[in-house]
């Protein structure tokens, strides 16, 4: 019966002063709301970059010329970046175990005209076993085969922008278009496979056959990258060193450091994920600290509030009111003070987090128990900050409290 009382008197005096009770849960309001949006924002992007590594393949590995260094936020290859040939494609094929397939890529962003009209694209030389390692579909068309590559046909197969790009409407299957000086026909187009981890347009590509642009095209002899697939995600580990073994050995590296990059797409989904939990904690701590600088608005309000109420306490110290009880009456109005905040704080976070997905196609995902966490940390808040002014509200005398004007 008491807490209700408590509680009833601790509503009628937030309510006599609005405007108060309103500045006071403000910090709570911002704070929570923070939590909630800044979760859902990192939790977004975590859940983007893992759908983008899943989208590339699970059991992907892949071998890179060169050692592959993180300069300023981007991988980058460094060193010698002419020691991966087709021969070493050959022998990972033949000699690995653990794989099911294996596909060169040297690319190189090239001028690419039709007609009047042109662009810069991503030329990519490959052969017919990327499709299945990178995943890849044709919406239009057809792929080229092992005997184009054989041959050095001029035959290109264009991602789904280039086509926009280049033909707008119309169908560039059949088509000729001029890559640098030399003429393609174009005999497919690629299903849409949206951007990469980094944000490059993957359908911005023209994959042509290897032996064609190492030859006709870039005059060269050596590949920048090997995509292999692992005969499943349980494999990668056992692929990977298979494949570090295979290469070192055609390399006659022996006592020499590797003159390659293995990355797996294991290492690249823990990576990434260790970093955007890194920026959703950073985000959450910031969220955190707004909290608590709401609660130091709710000491600052109650300690007001109890040096304008000295009297009525007084009054009702002096009628039989216990110390307990008035412990009580403003523990209360501090938690009465926090939790609402926190509810208006919980639907303000959910509103603002579904209307900056909406609107700005954030990736954005709501957690229900970050939601929780920051009610129940508003709520320890409240708890924490009111005990002292509630604290000294108790421990007036009456007799100085019943002086006071």
């Amino acid at each position: 019966m008491k807490l209700i009382k408590g509680t009833r008197i601790a509503l009628k005096a937030l309510f006599s002063h609005k405007l108060r009770t309103a500045l006071a849960m403000t910090g709570i309001v911002v704070g929570v709301c923070s939590v909630i949006v800044m979760v859902a924002l990192g939790d977004g992007a975590q859940q983007q970059v893992l759908s983008k590594i899943r989208a590339m393949g699970t059991d992907l590995v892949l071998v890179t010329a060169g050692q592959v260094k993180t300069i300023a936020g981007r991988q980058r290859q460094t060193g010698n970046v002419s020691t991966l040939t087709m021969r070493d494609v050959k022998a990972i094929t033949e000699e690995a175990q653990n794989i099911k397939a294996a596909a060169p890529a040297q690319g190189k962003k090239m001028l690419v005209k039709y007609e009047a009209v042109n662009t810069t694209t991503s030329i990519i030389g490959t052969t017919e076993t990327i499709i299945p390692v990178r995943d890849l579909s044709i919406s239009n068309g057809r792929f080229f085969t092992e005997d184009e590559d054989k041959t050095s046909q001029r035959v290109a197969v264009i991602g789904e922008t280039v086509a926009k790009n280049l033909f707008e409407n119309r169908s560039p299957v059949g088509e000729s278009v001029r890559i640098g000086k030399v003429s393609f026909e174009v005999i497919g187009v690629l299903g849409k496979k949206g951007t990469d981890l980094v944000g490059v347009d993957q359908d911005d590509v023209i994959y042509i056959p290897v032996n064609t642009a190492l030859r006709r095209l870039f005059n060269l002899t050596y590949i920048n990258n090997i995509y292999v697939q692992a005969k499943s995600s349980g494999y990668i580990e056992k692929a990977a060193s298979e494949i570090k073994d295979i290469l070192r050995e055609k390399h006659r590296l022996k006592n020499k450091p590797d003159d390659f990059t293995i990355q797996s797409q294991t290492e690249i989904l823990k990576s990434e994920r260790e970093t955007t939990q890194t920026f959703t904690n950073l985000l959450s701590t910031v969220a955190g600290i707004s909290l608590l600088v709401g609660g130091v608005g709710i000491l600052a309000i109650m300690l007001i509030s109890i040096k304008e109420r000295t009297l009525e306490i007084g009054l009702r110290r002096a009628v039989g009111a216990l110390k307990r009880d008035l412990l009580l009456q403003f523990i209360v109005e501090s938690l009465t003070l926090s939790l609402f905040g926190g509810i208006v704080g919980i639907v303000l976070g959910m509103v603002l987090s579904v209307s900056a997905s909406y609107f700005t196609k954030w990736s954005l995902r709501l957690s229900l128990p970050s939601i929780m966490i920051a009610f129940l940390f508003s709520a320890v808040i409240g708890l924490i900050f009111g005990v002292y002014p509630a604290a000294k509200a108790a421990r007036l005398d009456p007799i100085e409290a019943l002086k006071a004007e």
